[in-house]
């Protein structure tokens, strides 16, 4: 009876056009009332986001919403004589890897792009550009000259033999470079893609700033380009499996897409036989993104691009659940589950494309994926995506969300530094590394701070969850995870705002 009488109250306030908030209020109700099976997505969106803000490095903004992050690394890149402040922390340590740094960047600005209208409606698209931001000035500012790109801040075996918050670091802030004499395409190349990615993202509300990333962006692909090299600098916490012929191809179909100059496009085409059909999208593997780009170039009559789209089909075969080519099998609770490191990555990257590719199916009037015997429509792949979004925020075995903060049972022994000691603010007095390895790292308690948005590694192949800090293959968030879910995310709040209506 409360449910009827709360339904009729909503439709009575829809009907009076009422513009006080109630209406955002109203969406959440019939959200939850709707159906079990969704969650607030516009909720999980701006949880999400909110993650890159205590994820910061530098001097942070008056505007910064997470409190109990202060200042860090301000001297970053001062002893060469280069400014490296700001940027992101790579996941729960304080490194600074600008090739996943980049690709995070990429993955934002993707979402952005695909889903503006959407993430505007929940009025995040300002705090997703402001993430994007964050990330393009410090690669501008780590691109010193046509052949120069630093791409690491923060010695990485150092920092990982260290428990302490950011912002009282004394650890090495050493500083790693690719120039002409030793290349790392992946690198520069991944930079071009996410500074070329933004540049769209910016071209409607910063024209000098969206031509500066274009600029910036032509001009790392160039020296990816030419001085061709693994990038092995980030090893052995990064390092490069799949080679550069990614990346080059990644990047390249972000500056056509970013430019319209026809000369990336044919760069694309000389060099298609790079292509290949994989299983995974990651930090490391870019082939499925370049495919997923170029899928819509080839359905708008780009015909030379088959063997690219093809590849691009393959990669739903193997994911898809019944498909004859199935190579990615799902936990028993139906989480796609790739390996055991840090699985959510993978999840979170897939779904975004298995997103992404179902819509432009459905715009070119594509009716379905042959995979084998069996055929896919574009509303049963957007169906399995949904249901990995929802694995995430609580439709699991564990009956728990894996985004700190989100719903009522989530992890609360997160696997990162800043989160699990106690805020300068609340605590000002030096942590050192012993100290915080001691007194923090090895503590059975709760995290101190909250870290809400943050995404973990995620259970095991048999869905369960073993809430410990010690555990950074599953309790660690990355930044790259978390962009891979704004991406995922977005896409559903379409569906949820038409299935309320229909509701209502």
């Amino acid at each position: 009876m409360g449910c009827c009488l709360l339904i009729n109250g909503l439709i009575l306030l829809i009907a009076m056009g009422s513009q006080n908030g109630l209406l955002a209020m109203m969406d959440d109700e019939l959200i939850s009332i709707n159906s079990s099976a969704n969650y607030n997505y516009a909720d999980a969106l701006g949880k999400a986001i909110l993650f890159f803000e205590g994820q910061r490095s530098g001097k942070l903004p008056k505007d910064q919403r997470v409190q109990w992050r202060g200042d860090s690394a301000l001297s970053d890149g001062k002893p060469q004589n280069v400014n490296l402040v700001g940027g992101y922390y790579d996941a729960g340590d304080n490194v600074k890897f600008g090739w996943p740094m980049s690709f995070t960047v990429s993955l934002l600005s993707w979402a952005a792009i695909e889903y503006e209208s959407e993430i505007s409606s929940a009025k995040q698209l300002d705090y997703l550009h402001s993430a994007i931001r964050w990330g393009t000035d410090f690669i501008l500012q780590a691109h010193t000259s046509p052949t120069t790109l630093f791409t690491q801040v923060g010695d990485g075996n150092v920092d990982h033999n260290c428990w302490e918050r950011p912002e009282d670091m004394d650890t090495p802030r050493t500083t790693y470079k690719i120039d002409a004499n030793s290349p790392g395409t992946e690198a520069a190349a991944e930079a071009a893609a996410a500074l070329s990615a933004a540049s769209i993202v910016f071209k409607k509300i910063d024209i000098n700033y969206s031509s500066k990333l274009l600029s910036q962006s032509k001009s790392l692909f160039d020296f990816a380009d030419k001085y061709r090299g693994t990038y092995s600098i980030s090893c052995p916490f990064y390092c490069s499996y799949s080679g550069y012929q990614d990346e080059l191809l990644w990047a390249a179909s972000w500056l056509h897409k970013a430019s319209g100059e026809s000369k990336y496009l044919q760069y694309i085409i000389n060099n298609q036989g790079w292509s290949q059909a994989v299983s995974e999208f990651s930090w490391d593997n870019k082939f499925v993104g370049a495919q997923t780009l170029l899928s819509q170039e080839f359905y708008g009559g780009k015909k030379d691009l088959a063997k690219i789209q093809s590849d691009g089909e393959s990669f739903i075969c193997a994911l898809m659940p019944g498909s004859s080519s199935l190579q990615i099998k799902t936990t028993p609770g139906g989480l796609l589950y790739i390996r055991d490191s840090s699985n959510l990555q993978y999840t979170t990257t897939s779904t975004m494309v298995l997103f992404i590719f179902s819509k432009i199916l459905k715009n070119n009037h594509i009716d379905g994926i042959h995979c084998g015997s069996a055929k896919f429509s574009p509303s049963e792949i957007r169906a399995f995506a949904k249901s990995q979004v929802d694995y995430i925020l609580g439709n699991n075995p564990m009956k728990m969300s894996y985004m700190v903060g989100y719903g009522s049972k989530y992890p609360k022994q997160l696997h990162h530094r800043g989160s699990s000691i106690p805020s300068i603010n609340a605590h000002p007095a030096k942590v050192g590394c012993n100290d915080g390895q001691s007194n923090y790292f090895s503590s059975s308690n709760p995290n101190p701070n909250t870290h809400v948005g943050a995404i973990v590694g995620g259970p095991n192949s048999n869905d369960q969850y073993n809430d410990a800090r010690s555990d950074y293959s599953h309790a660690e968030p990355t930044t790259y995870m978390n962009a891979a879910f704004v991406g995922s995310v977005a896409a559903l709040l379409a569906e949820t705002k038409t299935e309320t209506l229909q509701f209502s």
